[in-house]
């Protein structure tokens, strides 16, 4: 197994500070902060740069984490969630807890349940969800790898982790989707 217990340390140092990090998900490496820290996520889009009215999307470790951050999710949600076979972040309506600049102006939110080893682990040990967005400033490419990420990202983070820096495979965002009231997927972003 591979040792990323340094990593998940620090990063837990730098998410209770309320810092920002550097760190690979399911999908592409991303910037995060504990996503109930309004002052970490406005961090986080001073660092990309990126527009408020944007929002960020958000990760859990458990699909049924889902029922503690939205009012009404479909009921069969943990199934549908558990039953994706890639990397899918789903938008929901009616947030829950979240501060306002993550959650979208029309009150939804977006949330991916990670089947990522080293993410699972960092956000069961934090025990609060957090915040994963391109590792790019808003309007530039998105790296598919970590030697791709633009060194004044990776200078503005409080930590960046070691785990993975050395992947060669690309690496392509999640799918966006959002769950019609029949359990119908509609598919954002491919």
């Amino acid at each position: 197994m591979v040792d990323f217990e340094n990593d998940i340390k620090n990063c837990i140092q730098a998410l209770s500070n309320g810092g920002i990090i550097l760190y690979p998900t399911d999908t592409i490496w991303g910037i995060g902060c504990d996503a109930l820290n309004s002052d970490a996520v406005e961090k986080v889009y001073a660092l990309k740069q990126r527009p408020k009215e944007k929002s960020l999307i958000v990760l859990l470790a458990d699909a049924r984490d889902v029922l503690q951050y939205v009012a009404t999710p479909h009921p069969d949600i943990i199934a549908i969630v558990e039953n994706f076979d890639t990397p899918t972040t789903v938008v929901y309506d009616n947030a829950l807890g979240f501060p306002d600049k993550v959650v979208n102006s029309d009150g939804s939110i977006a949330i991916r349940v990670t089947q990522d080893t080293f993410c699972k682990a960092l956000i069961k040990r934090f025990r609060k969800p957090i915040i994963s967005t391109s590792a790019n400033t808003s309007g530039q490419p998105t790296p598919d790898i970590f030697s791709k990420i633009d060194g004044d990202i990776i200078n503005g983070v409080d930590y960046a982790v070691k785990y993975r820096q050395d992947d060669k495979a690309p690496r392509a965002p999640s799918r966006v989707v959002r769950i019609k009231d029949n359990g119908e997927i509609k598919i954002l972003r491919g």
